[in-house]
């Protein structure tokens, strides 16, 4: 077996156990789309891992972007998902834009950053979301920004529905992805939530707000699924549905998402992966949608110029450093703080 066959191996692996509902849907891809996807999947999965399982949240986000400056010189770490992703890198010239918006939405998280406005959830989103969408359309060899702007839609409509799934068990973390501004419309504290999270009406409307925007932006993606290569549509139809019905599931639960977690069977997944061969045959003779052609959301905008330009070197690095920068001093005030509480007197 090759250095990079054995690679493959290895980041197969890793979705096989770290993302079972992009495992499915990699099934109905083309290999010289699959493949490179699995790579470029492998090396998000690893990022996230990085900064989700460390303590010194601050300095694994900095070594991710060390590894991703590393990639990019074409000398990357002597790690199967760090050598596989150089190889996509180099040949689909996947501009560096893209991985550093993923990699300053991950600074966002360490710093416990949170949200005040639906649009500031959608920044969020584009970047550990979108991002990772567009990056897909750049191995698809779609460049068209209309495909882009639909493409960002569904990462964003993907990133809702986590967010609601996840409401418990980010509140468990003193993680909050709920818009500020709605909780206090509803009178209540972010501590006060952390302390006793219950699954309220006011919570329970929240969520069922962001289910309901997740699916405005499932059904406006769908035309640019239509704009794909014939062969990667059933692979981009079954995330679609799959991440909807988790959306689903989540109704179904009366948009409880503390008490229980929404999950789906194996046996819906093999309905939805049936269900996308059928939209994608379907999408062959059906006109055109005009939401094609809809603007893309304007806190995506930045990626669909960046996938757009077709420039390797087209990059964020400002926007990226401006985060790191942000992240250090927060990790530093947060130092100074343990130290001053271990200082005074019991």
């Amino acid at each position: 077996m090759t250095q990079a066959n054995a690679d493959m191996e290895a980041c197969a692996e890793m979705i096989r156990h770290g993302s079972l509902s992009f495992h499915a849907a990699s099934k109905l891809l083309p290999a010289d789309v699959r493949n490179p996807a699995l790579a470029l999947y492998a090396f998000c999965r690893l990022a996230d891992d990085a900064v989700d399982l460390q303590q010194e949240k601050a300095a694994a986000v900095l070594q991710l972007q060390e590894r991703l400056t590393l990639v990019y010189e074409g000398r990357p770490r002597n790690e199967a998902p760090d050598r596989a992703f150089a190889a996509v890198v180099e040949s689909f010239q996947m501009p560096r834009a893209l991985p550093e918006a993923l990699l300053e939405g991950l600074a966002w998280d360490a710093m416990g950053r949170r949200y005040e406005t639906l649009s500031d959830v959608f920044s969020y989103s584009a970047r550990v979301a979108s991002a990772v969408g567009a990056m897909m359309s750049v191995l698809m060899g779609v460049r068209d920004r209309d495909a882009l702007a639909r493409a960002c839609d569904l990462g964003v409509a993907m990133q809702l529905t986590n967010i609601a799934r996840d409401v418990g068990e980010d509140a468990l973390e003193h993680r909050l992805y709920l818009p500020t501004d709605w909780l206090s419309d509803a009178g209540l504290e972010p501590e006060a939530f952390f302390a006793n999270p219950m699954p309220t009406k006011a919570i329970r409307q929240m969520t069922r707000r962001l289910v309901m925007q997740a699916n405005r932006l499932y059904y406006r993606s769908e035309p640019g699924i239509a704009a794909l290569p014939l062969k990667c549509r059933p692979g981009i139809y079954a995330a679609r549905l799959i991440y909807a019905g988790i959306g689903s599931e989540v109704a179904e639960a009366g948009y409880d998402s503390i008490t229980s977690r929404a999950h789906t069977s194996k046996v819906q997944k093999v309905g939805w992966l049936m269900q996308a061969g059928l939209r994608s045959a379907l999408s062959c003779v059906s006109p055109q949608a005009a939401t094609l052609y809809a603007e893309p959301l304007p806190e995506v905008a930045f990626l669909v110029d960046a996938a757009a330009e077709q420039k390797q070197t087209w990059s964020r690095a400002d926007s990226l450093m401006d985060a790191l920068t942000a992240l250090a001093a927060n990790d530093r005030a947060r130092k100074q703080a343990l130290l001053t509480d271990r200082a005074r007197p019991t």
